[in-house]
């Protein structure tokens, strides 16, 4: 189990990495956007995040 997790962390890592890596000024704008919204609006994308990776950990393992 920790192997699995040790890799889902890597490739979220990853994943997170390649807009900064491939676009810096785009992902620039995008976090100071970012920074400009609402404890509620932060939340909001937060929990939807939240919701599509269980959605998508749901639809894996069936």
């Amino acid at each position: 189990m920790s192997n699995t997790l040790l890799t889902a962390f890597a490739l979220m890592l990853v994943i997170e990495g390649i807009l900064p890596f491939l676009m810096p000024v785009l992902w620039r704008e995008t976090f100071r956007r970012l920074t400009e919204m609402s404890d509620g609006q932060i939340r909001f994308i937060g929990l939807t995040s939240m919701l599509a990776g269980l959605l998508l950990l749901y639809i894996v393992r069936r």
